[in-house]
């Protein structure tokens, strides 16, 4: 592709942006809030942190849009042109661009985008570059090869391809709409890159894109989704119990009067209900600053916590004076309870996960432990959602509290649940509510996760509050491979990448290859297209072509294994029935005569499976299954769903029109009788339903019935 070339002329040091003045959320569309600020185009940071309905997955620093780092004044017109070009495509001054994008950008690629533009004017200004027109090709070329290993840390290694294309696309952009463009524009003719596309630069394939995530290895994906189901189900009910615990005592904490404990009486009360309960005293946070009561760290109370006594006792904190008088008292009864974390030191016990005893669901911990294991829970649910959903992690973001749908009774031991949530790729600002079938496991997930959030949390509340990210997997995974998931019986995570589009395409491999999976992911995965789907349902490479490849193979070994078992049947006696028959047995027939004949001329029995499936092969290849029939599709010309459609020159038959009781090519079989003898029950339960004035259609019915008796008939009698 050839880049287009840009007017000679620079534009006029005066020349008013067309964009000036404008309110950049009315300009896009955007809502916000009554008395919210709004950002103007002259504006240096574009602040749209409350336009509603921004995708929750979009980090509050994305939101905002900000050109003051660009050093050089005139390129900070540039930049803003740019981006409001790109947020407004149907703006009067860019629809009459040849070359401008036609569709809205997000305001998230917008920010990415703007980060590498800023790289890029930023580093023409450290090399003298004052003016646009002054930009080459070989700057161009330099720019996206420093950038190419260069991080903004100082790093040296590679980036991923979307950050090459995003670094071409930034450099690209600035000739796309150099027309305009009011302060500064590259020079006519410069064409970066030889004129190839951002895709090509970054090395990008602009064939068919394939699906480069790979579905997640097994010995990876089930033991971890086996601990993160166990932790759900097992585990989470107790930590739930624990939480609620330390809320409530949270709540009472902060009601409490901020003086200090000066009851002796009162600490007395504390200290004999420890020793008589047996209940040790709290250990002191680590890291706790214990100079406010003069402790060394040598004192024996130094690993106290003093201040959950004080509050025991109804205050908020403890008295120094307090404290040397009843010292003796505090080692004494801290000598006879001991001391111990503060939470789980009384932790029920449960199954272990490998079903070898019941331990303790937690051991004693901290409050910063219980945070990490409340972090470990969440993630579990978030990723049990994840892997039996295959929500992507935007939708993810935008379930709520209040998310699952009251479950519906589908039939008797039947029950359907749904999880609610909102559709963002490829949607408006704000998304398109939908809902997600999910098997019981997601759903008490979900449950888990609002219980997680605490009594704080009201309807309508995010239910994820972060991303389900490399770190929550790293810190997911360690934990289970650790003392607490090996104490428990969890089998250790192996090595290997872990991501939520790797669980998604998981589900999506495993729902596409089942009768009629491939409609079933497209509707589960809310993909727009089932091409789409095909390329998540394909094995490594997701081309859709080598999936259909895969899918026609699977189904010509089927037909070879249905072949050879009616071939079997037929040397047993067993013939099958229907207008099809005798050219079938003919077939088998010459198929039988053919292995005696080559027996005879080797002096050795020919008959092993796979050899008389070689000689089936050709018959198998025009096997096509319908619902009460098989159609052997061996002459198109004699095909009666064709002559019937008016398509005699189609190479398959329409199944859907077969008539197989006056078809020469359909066959019976004992394995289509069950859909024949429920055809003839309902016929006959109509029949005798209908009144005696509808004589035709009485006649009409009789008809089909006899004509399903007599298929009935033959395949009984042909076995």
């Amino acid at each position: 592709m050839i880049t287009p070339t840009r007017p000679t002329s620079q534009p006029a040091g005066n020349a008013a942006s067309p964009f000036a003045g404008a309110d950049l959320c009315r300009l896009v569309g955007f809502t916000l809030p009554t008395g919210a600020p709004r950002s103007v185009f002259e504006d240096d940071i574009w602040d749209f942190t409350q336009v509603i309905g921004m995708p929750a997955y979009l980090a509050k620093c994305a939101r905002r849009l900000d050109f003051t780092r660009i050093t050089n004044p005139r390129w900070k017109t540039v930049a803003k042109e740019y981006a409001a070009a790109q947020m407004a495509p149907r703006h009067e001054a860019v629809r009459l661009l040849p070359h401008a994008n036609r569709s809205i950008k997000a305001i998230g690629t917008i920010y990415a985008e703007l980060l590498e533009l800023v790289r890029w004017l930023n580093w023409l200004t450290v090399r003298g570059v004052r003016h646009l027109d002054e930009v080459t090709e070989h700057h161009c070329t330099s720019f996206a090869q420093y950038r190419a290993t260069h991080r903004p840390n100082g790093a040296k290694t590679p980036h991923r391809e979307s950050v090459h294309k995003l670094v071409a696309s930034a450099i690209l952009g600035l000739v796309q709409y150099g027309e305009l463009f009011t302060t500064d524009r590259y020079r006519e003719g410069l064409r970066p890159f030889a004129g190839h596309t951002a895709n090509e630069v970054a090395g990008a394939d602009s064939g068919p894109a394939e699906n480069k995530t790979q579905p997640m290895a097994d010995e990876v994906f089930q033991p971890l989704l086996a601990a993160a189901l166990y932790l759900v189900h097992a585990l989470a009910p107790h930590l739930v119990r624990e939480l609620e615990t330390k809320w409530h005592q949270d709540a009472a904490r902060t009601s409490l009067p901020s003086s200090a404990l000066a009851d002796p009486a009162a600490l007395e009360e504390v200290l004999r209900r420890h020793v008589t309960d047996r209940r040790p005293f709290h250990l002191l946070p680590a890291r706790t600053k214990i100079r406010t009561w003069g402790l060394g760290n040598e004192d024996p109370l130094a690993r106290v916590n003093l201040r959950a006594i004080a509050h025991e006792a109804g205050k908020g904190n403890f008295g120094p004076q307090l404290l040397g008088q009843m010292r003796s008292a505090i080692e004494k009864a801290v000598d006879d309870a001991g001391v111990a974390e503060p939470f789980c030191s009384d932790a029920a016990l449960m199954e272990r996960a490998d079903g070898q005893g019941a331990v303790s669901w937690s051991l004693p911990l901290a409050e910063r432990d219980l945070r990490t294991l409340t972090q470990v829970v969440k993630t579990a649910a978030h990723l049990v959602i994840v892997a039996l959903s295959g929500m992507r992690q935007s939708e993810l973001r935008e379930m709520n509290v209040g998310c699952r749908v009251p479950p519906v009774e589908a039939g008797p031991g039947l029950v359907r649940y749904k999880l609610a949530s909102r559709v963002v790729k490829d949607k408006p600002l704000g998304g398109v509510a939908d809902e997600w079938v999910v098997v019981k496991e997601a759903y008490d997930a979900a449950e888990v996760a609002e219980q997680l959030l605490g009594d704080g949390a009201d309807i309508g509340d995010p239910l994820v509050t972060g991303p389900l990210d490399r770190t929550r997997f790293t810190t997911f995974r360690n934990w289970v491979n650790g003392p607490a998931g090996q104490r428990l019986g969890l089998a250790p995570i192996p090595d290997g990448p872990l991501t939520a589009r790797m669980l998604r395409r998981t589900l999506a491999l495993e729902i596409a290859y089942r009768p009629g999976g491939l409609l079933a992911a497209k509707v589960q995965l809310k993909h727009l297209s089932v091409v789409t789907t095909e390329g998540y349902a394909a094995r490594p490479g997701g081309a859709q072509a080598k999936f259909l490849a895969e899918v026609n193979a699977e189904e010509n070994e089927r037909n070879k294994d249905l072949v050879l078992t009616e071939f079997r049947r037929y040397q047993q006696g067993h013939l099958p029935a229907g207008p099809g028959a005798r050219d079938l047995i003919d077939f088998f027939a010459s198929v039988d005569g053919q292995l005696a004949r080559t027996g005879a001329e080797d002096s050795v029995v020919v008959d092993n499976d796979q050899q008389v499936r070689d000689l089936l092969a050709a018959r198998a290849e025009v096997l096509h299954l319908g619902v009460a029939n098989y159609c052997w599709f061996t002459d198109p010309s004699k095909a009666l769903c064709l002559k019937l459609a008016g398509t005699p020159e189609a190479t398959k038959p329409l199944v859907g029109m077969c008539d197989s009781s006056r078809c020469p090519q359909a066959t019976h079989h004992p394995c289509h009788r069950p859909v024949w003898a429920t055809s003839t029950q309902t016929k006959q339960a109509f029949i005798g339903s209908i009144a005696r004035r509808q004589k035709s259609e009485k006649a009409r019915l009789q008809t089909d019935l006899d004509r399903d008796l007599a298929v009935l008939a033959a395949i009984d009698a042909t076995t």
